[in-house]
């Protein structure tokens, strides 16, 4: 196997034309976070991204889009904001994931959404866990009747929906909003949540803010950002900044009016963009690894994804180690002279050495 390290924006029409073929012949790899597109994106604001491209016998056989965090930490790429990660290929194809890192050049590999059935990954799992879904292979209706026969939230939120008709305003559902109202109060639910939660406020962080607005801006049927909303009135009351392919929504800013919490507008907006989603060829929409209670509600499936780290315990440790370092002594201002004759230069030039001989 050879592997090539390019920077994304350095791959050609073959090469890009090769991935979306990998991605259209297997269905498991159909999540938009997973598309050349939203690598590209990506890469257009993060500068330390790269794609490892394997080639084989028969030719190209295999991408893998990384990020390079802290100098030496290697994370999926978009980490952060991406709910699905791993190596996109070809049918029958398999690889050594210590002989990619190595081509790489990366001491270490850290994941937490990686699609768990990518075996050569496997042994270095260390956890796993189901990302619930909705499933829409057999229409909406068909996913309303199995919601039906296992629990009440198909009919409790209808019955909330129709009392907020009647004490705010007529329901309209927008599927593709280009309202720049829906976008404005779903930043604004979000900016507020973030700070209630202490959470970072995506929305804020600039090479976030840049991947959304160029995904926004895309007109791919293979990657593009889309704005969902409940809309009572003249009122937003919820919507939904997500992520799509041609058959797959990913589950990715959700908020809506905390005021009219009692309407489980939230719930209603899932239930609305399974419907129109269904009409309009999306197969599943995933809502992304969590425990919250709604979405095992109107989750019918699942699919399993793991988190862990590719590389030796010392490759972590000494990593970890020597990003706090540099932090350390960047924020001190002496980087320059730490380097050449401290500690973070030793560790350096050690893990150089170690990286060389693998």
């Amino acid at each position: 196997m050879k592997i090539s390290v390019v920077r994304p924006d350095e791959l050609g029409p073959g090469e890009l034309a090769a991935w979306r073929q990998f991605q259209k012949d297997r269905p498991a790899l159909q999540n938009p976070f997973l598309a050349p597109e939203f690598t590209l994106a990506v890469a257009r604001h993060r500068p330390t991204a790269r794609v490892a491209v394997c080639e084989d016998a028969d030719g190209i056989a295999g991408f893998f889009p990384y990020e390079v965090r802290g100098r030496m930490i290697g994370v999926p790429i978009g980490a952060g904001i991406t709910d699905c990660q791993g190596l996109v290929h070809r049918d029958g194809f398999t690889w050594d994931a210590a002989a990619l890192l190595k081509a790489c050049r990366l001491p270490v590999w850290e994941f937490d959404h990686l699609m768990a059935g990518q075996e050569p990954f496997a042994p270095f799992h260390t956890e796993r866990a189901g990302s619930p879904l909705i499933s829409l292979a057999d229409g909406y209706q068909a996913y309303v009747a199995d919601r039906n026969r296992t629990g009440d939230v198909v009919k409790q939120t209808l019955r909330k929906q129709r009392k907020m008709a009647r004490e705010v305003g007529a329901e309209r559902f927008e599927w593709d909003d280009r309202d720049p109202a829906a976008l404005a109060a779903l930043r604004e639910w979000k900016g507020a949540q973030y700070r209630r939660t202490q959470q970072y406020d995506r929305f804020t962080t600039g090479w976030i803010e840049g991947v959304l607005e160029e995904l926004l801006a895309s007109g791919s049927d293979d990657c593009r950002a889309v704005v969902s909303t409940v809309w009572a009135g003249d009122r937003p009351v919820a919507a939904h900044l997500g992520l799509r392919s041609q058959s797959v929504l990913a589950y990715w800013f959700p908020s809506y009016d905390v005021d009219l919490s009692r309407y489980s507008a939230g719930i209603l907006l899932c239930l609305r963009m399974a419907e129109a989603g269904a009409a309009d060829g999306i197969r599943h929409i995933d809502l992304g690894k969590s425990e919250a209670l709604y979405k095992t509600r109107l989750a019918n499936g699942e699919t399993p994804v793991a988190a862990g780290r590719v590389g030796r315990s010392w490759t972590v440790a000494t990593a970890r180690r020597t990003q706090s370092a540099v932090s350390r002594t960047i924020k001190q201002g002496a980087l320059g002279e730490k380097l050449k004759s401290g500690r973070t230069g030793r560790v350096l030039r050690g893990l150089k050495a170690r990286l060389a001989a693998r």
